[in-house]
């Protein structure tokens, strides 16, 4: 679940490659295409850039939902063969950087690269986080649960800030604060997608301390004051995260102020629908009506922190 989402592609979708008479154009219109239909909360702040710096992030977001499906579209594939398809991605990433991408995605992020100084090993580290989905799907402790994060979301950050610009050195820190935030709101947003694939992400002793089964978590057994106070201490937590990160903002170059805004806004009202009922939203994918998306957008574009301090 390293990329946030918005819908599932069927099962063991080969994926395509670059017709030899593709134009820079066609590449560019699949990773925007894919960016919209599968990061629709994401693709709210990325509409804000400057053009060459949204076909950058679209491309790159691209790269890394390639990856991230791999994996979770494997439906019964043996891990071994899901894990032969993450070194075929490597490889084309590392292709990218060469000069030689086959792939729509890659053809676009090679684009990026002659803009952008976007860190191959943070694409590769995205990669090794959704390799580790198919051999870890329980996290004992919150410790655990943060080293993933960091290779599936960190890096996210790391790519984005250098398309982004940066004009104050504590980017990074804060930049690690959001995507913290951001993966956490997703997390807390997918435990029953998750529990559908035996996938556990909410750390296992702060399970057993609110008196969580893992068994209740996989079959659904949720509508309990236990599980409410589970999830609330999950949400408050990804909220933590929100408030470190308000600084981030001014840390990047005027022109992507606004997306980095939007796109804060946008997940935390993400984050406050789940705990406002995490219930509901274990059973159905939490889902910002469209006021509730301009409203992010609005705030964003005000100026307004993530989580008032």
């Amino acid at each position: 679940m390293g990329v946030a989402g918005a819908t599932r592609l069927p099962a063991r979708v080969p994926l395509p490659v670059v017709s030899a008479e593709g134009t820079v154009s066609e590449d560019r219109r699949f990773a925007r295409r894919l960016t919209h239909q599968r990061g629709a909360n994401f693709s709210l702040g990325f509409r804000l850039l400057p053009p060459v710096k949204r076909r950058a992030v679209y491309a790159a977001y691209a790269v890394c939902r390639v990856a991230d499906d791999i994996v979770d579209e494997a439906g019964d594939a043996a891990a071994a063969v899901t894990a032969g398809r993450l070194d075929a991605w490597a490889r084309e990433v590392e292709a990218a950087y060469a000069g030689r991408p086959s792939h729509p995605a890659t053809v676009a992020l090679a684009e990026a690269l002659e803009s952008f100084p976007v860190p191959r090993e943070a694409i590769l580290g995205l990669i090794e986080g959704c390799r580790m989905d198919l051999t870890q799907r329980r996290y004992r402790t919150f410790g655990e649960l943060e080293r993933y994060c960091e290779l599936v979301a960190v890096t996210i950050s790391e790519i984005s800030l250098a398309i982004f610009g940066v004009v104050a050195p504590e980017a990074a820190r804060y930049g690690r604060q959001l995507a913290l935030a951001l993966q956490l709101t997703n997390i807390c947003r997918d435990v029953g997608e998750d529990a559908a694939r035996d996938r556990i992400y909410l750390p296992l002793d702060e399970l057993a301390a609110h008196g969580v089964a893992e068994e209740a978590v996989l079959r659904g057994q949720v509508a309990s004051e236990a599980y409410r106070r589970l999830m609330a201490a999950q949400c408050t937590r990804a909220r933590r995260f929100f408030l470190a990160a308000n600084p981030l903002p001014g840390c990047v170059r005027p022109d992507a102020r606004p997306a980095v805004r939007v796109m804060g806004c946008v997940y935390r009202r993400v984050l406050d629908r789940v705990a406002a009922d995490p219930v509901a939203a274990y059973r159905r994918r939490v889902v910002l009506p469209r006021w509730q998306r301009w409203a992010a957008v609005l705030a964003g574009l005000l100026g307004r922190p993530y989580v008032p301090a």
